[in-house]
């Protein structure tokens, strides 16, 4: 294996992330909590460290306090070890005024923080996709080819053609053409890398890989390639050695709601496809200090419990998460809902408890943090499709959605018949 100390980290920490509202409305995209305990960004932080990279930058932008905190509190290195974590906001300086413009933009407005670190490779992440990825084998691929680029690949299947950037690929592994998401049969057909009938095609990741020289010699030379998807790799293609490297693993972009609400229920099932469960890889995130979870009289189905919670009984919880700190009153039933959990023990301002309060049914819904719900509040699931936003909920492709901090008072019926 090559030595990794060579490669230098650098994760795009999103934009305004609209997709993702109202979860954006108060942090940064990679700032979502996910999995009950977890943040997006943990994701590609710790598949860094877990590969041997110990050199990682964050660009960050939009909403960024939360993301900031969140980093500097949880990856700290000691001070005999040569790693960091090291946040790069967008700034005013003297040669540029203007926010990221795109990926690539904002990989060129930080190339002088890039070039100080003396790293011979870059390897550029997202900062909202969930997978587990040892990153070492695809930085030997991309020194035994002697490559100037490499992009991470992913089978894609036929009926989601249209919702991927297809790259086409010689048998030697260098990527010849790129076609950002092609709609009809005929570009798609053009794309074909694999022989596999059902997953023809290969998708881009994201996930890039440059020798440094050649990454600023790029974004230099052009000022006006925004995005890399869209300009960078496109470009390169027919110019310079761009290699395909394999990837076949579980691999998610978390980018709109759905997404991230399928993405997150799924792991509450038996042997679900992404493992939180590895040993030797472990998700690292922020360290709490908070007792075990008492669930009295309660019956749980396919539910992913996090520390720190306090269920009463009489009540049932079927194919859910129940993240860090919830209080959930007595006879309150959840049901396929994401519960985030809390910041704190404390009230809320308005003198209501945090969490759940007693007699609640909650289906199909997703709560932030911080959320206070009084006795007998009812929230089901719109159809599919269906767009609201009603202040104290925003409904997105059907899912209620319950922003940060909210309280909502009890009685309060949300569902297609309100």
């Amino acid at each position: 294996m090559p030595k990794l100390n060579n490669v230098l980290a650098v994760i795009l920490g999103g934009g305004r992330g609209a997709r993702l509202y109202p979860l954006t409305k108060m942090r940064s995209k990679p700032a979502v909590p996910i999995a009950g305990k977890y943040r997006l960004i943990d994701i590609p932080l710790s598949n860094c460290i877990n590969s041997g990279i110990f050199r990682m930058h964050v660009l960050t932008q939009f909403n960024s306090v939360s993301l900031h905190r969140h980093i500097s509190e949880s990856y700290k290195f000691d001070v005999f070890h040569t790693g960091w974590v090291q946040v790069l906001a967008a700034e005013q300086t003297p040669t540029s005024e203007g926010w990221y413009q795109g990926t690539a933009d904002a990989i060129r407005k930080q190339l002088f923080q890039i070039q100080v670190v003396g790293a011979e490779h870059v390897l550029i992440l997202a900062g909202d996709h969930l997978y587990r990825m040892d990153y070492a084998p695809m930085v030997a691929h991309h020194i035994a080819k002697g490559a100037d680029i490499t992009v991470a690949v992913q089978p894609v299947a036929k009926d989601e053609a249209d919702r991927f950037g297809l790259l086409k690929r010689t048998p030697d592994g260098r990527i010849v053409n790129f076609v950002e998401k092609p709609k009809t049969p005929e570009a798609q057909a053009e794309m074909v890398s694999r022989e596999d009938p059902e997953r023809p095609f290969l998708g881009s990741m994201g996930i890039y890989l440059f020798r440094t020289e050649v990454l600023v010699d790029l974004l230099t030379s052009h000022p006006d390639f925004d995005d890399f998807g869209h300009h960078v790799i496109p470009f390169a293609i027919s110019r310079m050695n761009v290699s395909g490297f394999d990837f076949d693993g579980y691999w998610q972009d978390i980018g709109t709601i759905r997404s991230f609400y399928d993405v997150n229920l799924e792991l509450t099932r038996p042997n679900p496809a992404f493992d939180l469960y590895d040993a030797h890889r472990p998700i690292y995130t922020h360290s709490r200090f908070l007792p075990g979870s008492i669930c009295s009289d309660t019956r749980l189905k396919d539910v992913l419990l996090c520390e720190g919670c306090v269920i009463e009984g009489g009540g049932e919880i079927t194919h859910s998460i129940v993240g860090v700190r919830s209080q959930i009153g007595p006879r309150t039933r959840i049901l396929d809902s994401i519960v985030m959990g809390a910041d704190y023990y404390e009230r809320t301002n308005s003198g209501s408890p945090l969490g759940l309060g007693p007699d609640c049914h909650i289906e199909g819904a997703i709560l932030d943090k911080n959320v206070s719900l009084g006795a007998g509040v009812v929230i089901r699931p719109f159809p599919r499709g269906t767009e609201r936003d009603a202040g104290d909920y925003v409904v997105q492709d059907g899912i209620v959605v319950v922003p940060k901090n909210t309280v909502l008072a009890a009685g309060t019926h949300i569902g297609p018949e309100s």
